[in-house]
């Protein structure tokens, strides 16, 4: 047997613990480079992700910034008036968060002024429709009476997620501002096929059945319309201000439910089932405005013989 020298490539234990610390040293530096890359990598995406919050944080702000789009035509007053032969009575279109502005009505002429401020969703409103839709009518026909009605959406919590009463609103607001002498019909027609309450309510194909029902003009403009909810920042300011006051023409201050119904700026309060309560109603309003209205006769002089 043989021996090796201490030539023949064996080390010696200080020659082993010097290569272990080369090793270990090589090995630290690997690491360090290593957590150097990985450093730079998640600053770089740690960056990108900050960017792209920015980005949709200021698209968040520039979006709360912008201005609403502007409310239909016609309903300036924030209803649409109809007259004598269902006429509309045709104003411009004022920006959502406008102020309404509604003409001081001459009550001396005779011609009742009604003004409805409804949801239509509202199961009171649909009973206050049903009941009074035809003598109205007769009135506005004969050129007794004009109504004013104020689409408003304050059920939508009672459609199940839909938001039925500002869909219903803003397709009322369409007809208004692209067929203006349809809205009384298709507002009918809404009532006349009134979802209940905690349903999903009409889908927009319905409602836009009911716009071809009502003989509208410009129909395919107002189902885009009804489809992109056009008019939704209007229903909701409008219903806002509603429910602030104050009511133009009126000292009712604000409306507190619906159906708030006007004649001649004195609010009823009676039956919404009972035709001839609110036929009376109005007979006495409207006397009260001609009395107003027309100067007591002044007795001629005596002239003595």
């Amino acid at each position: 047997m043989s021996y090796g020298s201490a030539g023949d490539g064996r080390l010696s234990k200080n020659d082993r613990r010097e290569a272990a610390r080369e090793k270990a040293k090589a090995l630290r530096e690997q690491q360090r480079k290593k957590d150097l890359r990985n450093r730079i990598f998640l600053f770089g995406g740690l960056g990108v992700v900050v960017i792209a919050i920015g980005v949709a944080v200021t698209l968040i702000i520039v979006s709360a910034i912008k201005p609403a789009g502007p409310g239909p035509q016609n309903m300036a007053s924030d209803g649409l008036t109809v007259s004598q032969g269902f006429v509309a009575t045709t104003t411009p279109s004022q920006a959502a968060d406008a102020e309404p502005t509604a003409p001081t009505p001459d009550y001396s002429t005779g011609v009742v002024d009604i003004q409805v401020y409804v949801d239509y969703l509202c199961p009171f409103c649909g009973q206050f429709e049903a009941t009074n839709s035809e003598q109205i009518g007769q009135w506005i026909e004969s050129g007794a009476a004009t109504l004013t009605t104020h689409p408003l959406a304050i059920l939508d919590r009672g459609s199940l997620g839909t938001k039925y009463s500002t869909r219903s609103a803003n397709a009322a607001a369409c007809v208004a501002n692209y067929s203006p002498d349809s809205f009384y019909d298709f507002s009918a027609l809404l009532f006349k096929n009134q979802p209940a309450e905690n349903t999903e309510g009409l889908d927009n194909a319905a409602l836009k059945g009911y716009v071809t029902d009502a003989k509208a003009d410009k129909v395919s403009q107002i189902e885009k319309c009804i489809d992109d909810t056009q008019f939704k920042d209007w229903v909701s300011a409008s219903t806002a201000r509603a429910l602030k006051g104050p009511l133009p023409n009126t000292d009712v201050e604000k409306v507190e439910g619906t159906p708030t119904v006007l004649v001649n700026g004195q609010q009823y309060s009676g039956s919404l089932t009972d035709a001839d309560a609110f036929s009376a109603f109005v007979l006495q309003v409207a006397s009260e405005a001609y009395s107003t209205a027309t100067p007591t006769p002044t007795p001629e002089p005596t002239v003595a013989q």
